[in-house]
């Protein structure tokens, strides 16, 4: 079972583009003092979609490194070529990783058939426990509920959890019914986190977590103790973070966020650009009024 708070981390880079190693280190020491339960090397929020498969393989490398066993890694190994998908995930597997992200093909649009061999492939091949990444608004399709019991039942070791990214809480009761506790569910969606847990999710692959670890953590942990009230209330003192760190397109707000703390350089990979004056003004004094900048 894969429960708790799982960050989805950035990926830092060098004022030249390049892969900043010494700031990815800090980021995941940072990481572990806040207690987080696991770290999601190069997913969305990693910028995978701009890093060359060397560079993919190298940060998942890096991560397994740094983490050194204190919690679970997470590689996003996704493709929308099952066969890349494949090599990425055995790369993962020789470096150390826990388990895989695989997120639905993307642009190409498959049938439900077609998710159905793509995942089962990978878990077959790839070498890892594969977690589901559900995100229509990303990839223009989404795996149904059919298609995610099917594969579970027919591979209950290989496809071991869900991340939920459809945006809305409706499937998360009907899929713990279907699947029981040994499936992982996972929100995809900070703001969505804890009503997903009230109805049966098991946690968050969280990008607040990136700035704000032990809130996080903290918020997902008073949940699965069945203390909704406490979770209620961080719930509350983060809501404002986790609307603006999406205001322009993720991963742009929380890099800005953790440069503006000086853990990073506000670095992208093109197409992605800096945020807009507006839209970081606002960010920054969300960030203040929650004490995360010093004033």
């Amino acid at each position: 079972m894969y429960r708790g708070a799982y960050t989805a981390i950035v990926t830092p880079f060098a004022a030249d583009g390049t892969i900043d190693e010494a700031a990815l280190r800090a980021l995941i020491e940072a990481q572990i003092e806040g207690g987080i339960d696991g770290i999601v090397p190069v997913g969305t929020t990693g910028e995978s979609p701009t890093l060359s498969h060397e560079e993919h393989n190298r940060v998942v490398e890096l991560t397994v490194k740094f983490v050194n066993g204190r919690c679970k890694v997470i590689a996003g190994t996704g493709s929308n070529s099952t066969d890349e998908a494949i090599q990425l995930t055995q790369e993962a597997k020789r470096a150390g990783a826990d388990a895989t992200l695989q997120v639905a093909p993307y642009y190409n649009k498959p049938t439900q058939e077609g998710l159905y061999q793509h995942f089962r492939a990978i878990a077959e091949q790839g070498g890892l426990p594969v977690i589901i990444y559900d995100i229509p608004g990303r990839t223009g399709v989404s795996v149904s509920i059919d298609t995610l019991v099917r594969l579970h039942n027919d591979l209950p070791q290989g496809i071991v959890g869900l991340k939920e990214a459809t945006g809305t809480t409706d499937r998360i009761s009907t899929l713990r019914a279907l699947l029981g506790n040994d499936f992982s569910i996972l929100s995809g969606d900070d703001s969505l986190t804890l009503p997903m847990m009230s109805v049966g999710a098991d946690g968050v692959i969280s990008v607040a977590s990136n700035i704000l670890p032990r809130q996080v953590r903290d918020m997902v942990h008073a949940a699965l103790e069945g203390n909704f009230g406490q979770a209620r209330e961080i719930h509350a003192s983060l809501s404002p973070v986790f609307k603006d760190l999406f205001i322009e397109t993720n991963p742009i707000p929380v890099k800005a966020a953790l440069a503006m703390a000086g853990r990073i350089q506000e670095t992208y990979r093109p197409p992605l650009t800096p945020m807009g004056a507006a839209n970081r003004a606002r960010l920054e004094q969300t960030l203040r009024t929650f004490g995360y900048l010093s004033v």
